[in-house]
């Protein structure tokens, strides 16, 4: 099936977090096949160049940078790195997460931290970055990540899930707060997404068992498919559309 062509993507610069595995790289190469410039920043080097690489190759225009999210100045630099090489950004998909299963009474001060920081904290400060651009530029799009996960009352990720909520609340103060600047935000919320990650570690049978009990749609939902509706509110078909969530999970919740 060929997918949706959205002609104002063309020329963008979008900047996508966690951007060389999983849904974060279906999201870089559906925008590169767009026309778009995209930076992306992730810890997994050789993914990454790898990805970077093939899509060059194929004609996109794509950058990416090495930075740990956590590090909020790394990430900083690496966005301003890839604004000196594509241009001013007006995308943001923050995307970059990490669904680590954890026990409740096994949770720790430090572990709750550390969880915030790959799960919240470097959204917050990636749109911090690239707000006042987007403002000059007369506007921009912000696709943040929640998850299904705090819908569906998932065990073992109590603070995954927390964080994820949250997620939806940032995105409604940063649309009403940057709205008059012309500053559109949304959220995605996956459901169980098969991403290599999750395949290797998660979807047993009694995994693939629950997708097809609790799914509406009786099949695995792919990176693919959570990366189009990641460009479609980055697009202008999105263009009336801000302060929403949208749920792509097969219809689970």
């Amino acid at each position: 099936m060929a997918n949706a062509i959205y002609p104002d993507l063309k020329g963008r610069t979008v900047l996508v977090t966690g951007g060389g595995q999983g849904i974060g790289a279906a999201t870089v190469r559906l925008f590169a096949e767009q026309g778009a410039k995209v930076g992306f920043v992730d810890i997994a080097e050789g993914p990454s160049q790898a990805l970077a690489e093939e899509l060059n190759k194929a004609g996109g225009t794509v950058h990416f940078e090495k930075a740990d999210v956590t590090d909020i100045e790394a990430l900083k630099a690496a966005i301003a790195d890839i604004t000196a090489k594509l241009g001013t950004i007006t995308v943001l998909v923050n995307n970059a997460a990490h669904d680590q299963r954890h026990k409740f009474f096994e949770v720790t001060p430090d572990y709750f931290d550390d969880r915030v920081a790959i799960n919240l904290k470097h959204a917050f400060f990636a749109a911090q970055a690239v707000i006042p651009a987007m403002i000059e530029a007369g506007g921009g799009a912000i696709v943040n990540f929640g998850s299904c996960s705090w819908l569906m009352g998932s065990e073992d990720l109590t603070v995954y899930a927390t964080l994820k909520s949250a997620a939806y609340g940032f995105t409604r103060l940063l649309a009403k707060q940057f709205g008059k600047d012309n500053i559109r935000v949304n959220c995605v919320l996956p459901g169980w997404i098969m991403t290599e990650r999750q395949i290797a570690l998660w979807v047993d049978q009694a995994g693939e068992e629950a997708i097809f009990r609790n799914q509406a749609l009786k099949r695995k939902i792919l990176p693919e498919e959570i990366a189009k509706a990641v460009l479609f509110l980055a697009s202008d078909q999105a263009s009336g559309m801000t302060s929403q969530q949208i749920i792509v999970d097969g219809g689970w919740v």
